[in-house]
């Protein structure tokens, strides 16, 4: 211990002299002022590029501003017109009656959200969705994403929004058809929905129209023919007064010229009477009387036939100005009494015994016409001999005749008139 503490009292540090600190000072103090002296450069620096861009600011802006008060539209790549131009284009126009484009974005049950590009939003009833009677818009085909024209009925004045209208548009579009159809003297099928003590109230092309029960060619009833489709032809067609009337008497009349005698058509029975069946061939009702069914006696029809049997007739004849058709059964008929006995085969070879009907009836019409033709000379042709219908050739020398001799028809022979002579 003792040798360890003679050790640390020999080291003795020297005193240090003021001389000593004050240099040591000074060799601390000369590196900070440098410092200060370039941040104080730097700053300075700073400010000066501050300045020169503030001064091109604002150079720029007197400029700009000197530009636009005495050449407003330089460098502008359309004119003031363009510009109200296009300002037009997106002006929107809400009125009443205006047509615009517009998308469903959204549906619920009482309609859908259309989006028209305007400040309010719009939107469409379902009433309003359709010229038929739907209960969703979905049911006409009105589904997000669809874009259509809509027509402008209205505004709802709880929150601003405009109340938009398909119906509105599909009736002047069914108007329309409907004056086209009537000029092109068109058969159109309208569905019954309702009558009264006039008529019948069918629906053509969305529109309702009236066929009132003298325009009808069958003497159903209104309660008969509900839900019925009838064939129909246009009347009159009057949008401003909103009347359409039409005919089912007409239409059967055009039908029914397209129906020859002799021709096979299928038809359903439709009532039994007691002097014959009425049977339906193609909405035309035609008349199958109790002596046309067979050529054995019938004494009851309903032993034959029965509503609702389908079966083929031939057009015996038809009224078109009354739109009532004649038909048979009796004469297609292999042999006399099938009808009652195998109906089967008659509906069978009825094509083949209509063939021979028409070929006798043609026989019988051109042996009628060349019995004509033996009375009228005039028309060119004449029955020889031999019974062949050929032209009349006249016995007369083709060169014809001399007509210098023979005297004036007011001429005699001296012996008195004309009228004498022929007395």
């Amino acid at each position: 211990m003792a040798s360890l503490a003679q050790q640390f009292a020999g080291l003795i540090c020297p005193p240090l002299s003021s001389s000593r600190l004050t240099e040591r000072a000074a060799t601390f103090s000369k590196p900070k002022r440098a410092a200060n002296s370039v941040v104080t450069a730097k700053a300075v620096a700073i400010s000066n590029v501050q300045t020169q861009e503030r001064h091109k600011l604002k150079e720029l802006f007197e400029e700009a501003y000197e530009r636009c008060r005495t050449a407003p539209l330089e460098g502008v790549s359309f004119t003031l017109e363009d510009f109200h131009a296009a300002l037009d284009t997106y002006d929107f126009n809400s009125e009443i009656g205006t047509r615009v484009k517009g998308t469903v974005f959204m549906t619920d049950n009482n309609g859908a959200f259309v989006d028209i590009t305007a400040k309010s939003s719009a939107y469409l009833p379902v009433q309003e969705a359709s010229i038929h009677k739907i209960k969703r818009v979905e049911e006409a085909g009105i589904v997000p994403g669809m874009r259509e024209e809509f027509v402008i009925i209205g505004e709802n004045e709880a929150d601003d929004s405009l109340i938009l209208s398909l119906r509105s548009i599909q009736y002047e579009l069914a108007w329309e058809r409907c004056r086209q159809l009537q000029a092109e003297d068109a058969i159109v099928k309208g569905k019954v929905v309702g009558g009264n003590r006039g008529g019948v109230v069918a629906v053509v092309e969305g529109l309702q129209g009236f066929v009132p029960f003298s325009q009808i060619s069958s003497k159903s009833s209104a309660e008969e023919l509900l839900d019925k489709e009838l064939p129909l032809k246009f009347v009159d067609v009057d949008e401003e007064q909103s009347r359409l009337v039409l005919s089912n008497r007409k239409a059967m009349a055009d039908s029914q010229a397209q129906l020859g005698i002799g021709s096979v058509v299928t038809g359903t029975v439709q009532s039994l009477k007691p002097y014959g069946a009425f049977i339906d061939i193609g909405g035309i009702n035609g008349l199958l009387h109790v002596s046309q069914i067979s050529h054995d006696r019938v004494s009851d029809i309903s032993t034959v036939l029965q509503p609702g049997d389908t079966l083929k007739v031939m057009v015996l004849s038809h009224d078109r100005e009354r739109g009532r058709v004649s038909l048979s059964t009796k004469k297609l008929e292999p042999t006399p009494g099938d009808m009652i006995r195998n109906p089967k085969l008659v509906f069978e070879k009825a094509e083949e015994m209509a063939r021979t009907f028409r070929q006798r009836i043609a026989q019988a019409e051109a042996m009628a016409r060349a019995d004509m033709l033996r009375f009228q000379p005039e028309s060119g042709l004449t029955l020889s001999s031999g019974g062949i219908l050929g032209p009349n050739i006249s016995d007369l020398p083709a060169e014809g005749l001399d007509l210098s001799d023979v005297p004036p028809a007011d001429e005699s022979d001296g012996h008195g008139t004309p009228e004498e002579e022929y007395d």
